[in-house]
């Protein structure tokens, strides 16, 4: 089998009807995929998408490119396998119609046999379109992986290896393997399958073979049943992956192969156990992520999401939730190769619509090849110990619900009987209508704002026996419960539910504290998975910090009004820069012992503010600012102690208990003076630990690090551009604008991590010029990017923010970077790897 990326080549354009116009400059634009058509169209207040998408606008796309047919071919099976397009795409060949695959987040192969011409060039185009169909931004396009699948009639199907471990001991494990052969031939053949199973250093451990009949349009299961002796088992501490090539002769001479990594694991769950890998209780530190990668749009490449993962688990996380569609290949790989585990998710709809034009209309007719989908990706990867059907699920409270509930929890495991099943439930959003009357008005119209608006309302509710009896059934048909802010349940259902095993599947950030303390406590509560590990575009500010008293501010709930862009509401930004709220989430977790500091922006001192059960504190860990000394400043200090003096330049400021303000906080209403301001932490007198800011000085300079010293062809290389002093500390508060040149590549994406901004992604589009807000002095500021090619806008479209992202065509790549003309560089963001700079507020110039 030839199986090779099918990237290069493709243009892409509006779609337009049959008696439709192209307008001005709206003709085919050159691109190389993984890529997202919407990422570069100008966003607007006005955009019908609204709020959901960060305000950028929907469409309608042609993708085209050429393919060239040798004569070796009509003897061959031909596919294009896709991993994802978004939404409703259809596939086209020579202009006539070949597949039709409504989940925007669904894999398909499509047969490309009888619409092929050998000897001739033909025309292959691929149509998606997004509009109000998401909560969420989800891009559109081919936005995932294409590859090109060249094959002799008998073959072995792609995906068509599936590796089991179902006895594992100390000494020994059996591996099963099972390895599918397809005959589109005429006639029946006996072929040989062999198999060989190496080990994570590459060894040769076991193999095994076996003869297999194929009947034409009847495929064939061939299985083997290997012992592995003294296996290296695959946990998150220690994640070991193994390798099975199959092999499929005729005669002795090869025809096809297929080669699968997997990993020797057991998963057990119970009440009183809780959750166990490999007989090893593991509690779930967990985060919810979207399938975006912030600057990049919803474009998909293997080193953005593998960066994801890697960063999320140093963060402190060692399990994520795909929030609320299925998780990309190359980040399930990235979970197997760092020890990262997963609930993966079917969907944010059954059959109740959430936005207008959602899935639900479609869902009762696909929803087993939406299953199917999901578990054939998934069945092989150890790092994927639990499937999600569900989240938020509207009619899951009623009998209908319930009956939808059952029928997806058995087709999940007739396909997969290895794994955990569970459900997102939210027993508010499950009984709305109960919930207007508490709320004493009609139906909230947004359910985000409602649920914020709630308070210690939402958690009666959720306890009280309405929501236990209308989900009752519902629960029934899982292994795990999840529970989605719902934490009022954990105590109630150990005595109401005894065999109930729970997992918070989606909680409030700032919540951390009580949530980990109930997850230690109680057996049955096996993790906690926080919104969200990683911010991403749309549901822009839910997570927002806003100041009230600016001239005209009018509350609009959890939605942040034009021109918010992200949520705001992740422990890493949108670049990967760490806000601090993730550093205070590694103290509760009980992984940092060393304090700290968050410093309150002291311009801002004294403000009202309006926050949301997202938000948290509009806090860097910074002690440079654009203030005079003595003005007034809050200084938290995180830790996992009894006190924390806090010092400045060796002189006591002075000591605050920990807890008193919030759990492993202490809080010091001081003034600020340029200098080194240390937090010292104790424990029974004893210092635990301590943690030090100091003040810019002296000369500032622009500065560019990439996060690694080279890239493949194919890969991305992230810069970070920086402006800082000659000890690499960043001066906090103001705006500075760069322009980025890239040499030797082409510019992939270019952010920042702010959340209310104008930029566009596509920096290229605006001579490379970008706006960097530079918030933070631990911040990462503009990061470029590198892989073999640019993704480009379709549109064009105007200038981004501070972090690059560029595509390289050889290993190493240069990006000059310099201030624009007239500018000062008074304030900047410090550099770090990442894929784009940071500055996770809004910079309010208004203010």
């Amino acid at each position: 089998m030839i199986r090779r990326a099918l990237h290069d080549g493709w243009t892409v354009a509006p779609k337009l009807g049959a008696f439709e116009q192209p307008a001005d400059g709206a003709g085919p634009v050159p691109v190389v995929l993984p890529h997202d058509a919407i990422r570069d169209l100008p966003r607007s207040a006005d955009s019908d998408q609204g709020v959901n998408t960060g305000y950028h606008p929907g469409g309608v796309f042609e993708y085209a490119t050429t393919l060239d047919v040798p004569a070796a071919w009509r003897d061959r099976t031909v596919q294009l396998e896709f991993e994802g397009v978004y939404r409703d795409a259809i596939v086209l060949v020579d202009g006539d119609v070949v597949a039709h695959e409504p989940n925007g987040y669904n894999g398909f192969v499509v047969d490309l046999d009888s619409h092929l011409r050998p000897g001739a060039t033909q025309r292959i185009s691929v149509e998606a379109r997004a509009h109000r169909d998401s909560r969420w931004y989800s891009g559109a396009g081919i936005y995932r992986p294409v590859h090109l699948v060249v094959a002799d009639p008998v073959h072995i199907p792609l995906g068509g290896t599936t590796v089991t471990t179902p006895d594992i001991d100390g000494e020994r494990a059996i591996v099963e393997i099972a390895t599918a052969v397809v005959d589109s031939t005429r006639h029946a053949r006996t072929l040989r399958l062999a198999w060989q199973v190496t080990d994570p250093g590459g060894a040769v451990v076991a193999t095994a073979d076996a003869p297999v009949t194929v009947l034409p349009g009847e495929p064939a299961v061939a299985r083997a049943r290997i012992a592995v002796d003294g296996p290296a088992l695959w946990h998150p501490d220690s994640p070991s992956l193994y390798r099975v090539r199959a092999s499929l002769a005729d005669a002795g001479a090869e025809i096809d192969s297929d080669a699968v990594e997997f990993g020797i694991r057991r998963v057990q769950v119970d009440p009183a156990r809780g959750l166990r890998i490999n007989g090893e209780p593991v509690l779930l530190r967990g985060a919810c992520v979207h399938h975006d990668n912030g600057p990049l749009g919803a474009a998909t490449f293997d080193d953005a999401e593998d960066r994801r993962v890697r960063l999320l688990k140093a963060a402190g996380f060692n399990a994520l939730r795909s929030a609320h569609n299925p998780m990309s290949r190359a980040m399930l790989e990235a979970c197997d190769r760092h020890g990262v585990l997963v609930m993966d998710e079917l969907t944010d709809v059954w059959t109740r619509s959430k936005t207008a034009f959602d899935g639900a209309p479609t869902f009762p007719d696909r929803w087993r090849r939406d299953v199917a989908a999901m578990v054939a990706k998934d069945r092989n990867h150890p790092s994927v110990v639990m499937y999600s059907i569900g989240n938020e699920i509207l009619e899951l409270g009623t009998p209908h619900g319930a009956a939808w509930s059952r029928r997806i929890a058995e087709e999940v495991r007739a396909l997969d009987p290895t794994r955990i099943v569970t459900n997102g439930i939210n027993g508010v959003i499950a009984n709305l209508s109960l919930i207007a009357e508490e709320m004493g008005g009609p139906e909230a119209s947004d359910p985000n704002t409602m649920m914020a608006e709630m308070g210690e309302r939402m958690a009666r509710m959720n306890a009280s026996s309405q929501v236990s009896d209308s989900i009752e059934e519902s629960a029934s048909v899982l292994d795990v419960v999840g529970f989605n802010y719902a934490d009022s349940r954990y105590r109630q259902d150990a005595e109401q539910y005894p065999h109930r095993v729970i997992v918070g599947s989606e909680t409030f950030p700032a919540h951390i504290p009580a949530m980990w303390a109930l997850v230690e406590e109680l057996p049955h509560v096996i993790g906690d998975f926080t919104w969200t590990g990683w911010d991403y575009l749309g549901e822009s500010g839910i997570g927002r910090v806003d100041r009230t008293d600016v001239d005209g501010y009018v509350p609009t709930g959890t939605a942040g009004p034009f021109p918010y862009l992200t949520a705001e509401c992740g422990d890493l930004d949108i670049t990967g820069h760490r806000r601090t709220i993730s550093y205070y989430r590694e103290i509760v977790f009980g992984l940092r012992t060393a304090p700290y500091l968050a410093v309150h922006r002291p311009q801002h001192h004294g403000r009202p503010t309006a926050t949301t059960p997202w938000s948290w504190d509009d806090s860097v860990a910074s002690w440079s600012w654009d203030v005079s000394p003595g003005s007034p400043v809050v200084v938290d200090a995180y830790a996992d102690a009894d006190e924390v003096e806090l010092l400045l330049d060796g002189v006591a400021v002075g000591t605050a208990p920990v807890g008193e303000a919030a759990p492993f906080l202490a809080r010091f209403e001081t003034t600020w003076h340029p200098g080194e301001l240390t937090a010292v932490a104790r424990r029974d007198g004893v210092e635990v630990g301590r943690h030090v800011l100091r003040s810019a000085g002296g000369p500032l300079r622009l500065v560019v690090r990439p996060e690694t010293e080279g890239v493949a062809p194919d890969g991305l290389a992230y810069v970070a551009i920086t402006i800082e002093d000659a000890a690499g500390i960043v001066p906090c508060d103001a705006d500075r604008q760069v322009a980025v040149r890239v040499d030797g590549g082409e510019l992939a994406g270019l952010g920042t991590g702010r959340a209310r901004t104008e930029e566009s992604f596509g920096g290229r589009r605006s001579r490379r010029t970008t706006d960097a807000c530079s918030r933070s002095c631990d911040r990462p500021a503009p990061a470029t990017s590198a892989s073999r090619r640019p993704p480009r806008a379709c549109p064009p479209r105007r200038p981004t923010s501070a972090s690059t992202e560029q595509r390289s065509r050889r290993p190493q790549r240069r990006a000059d970077v310099s201030p624009r003309p007239g500018l000062t560089d008074r304030h900047a963001t410090r550099a770090r790897s990442t894929p784009s700079a940071t500055c996770p507020r809004a910079c309010e110039r208004r203010c």
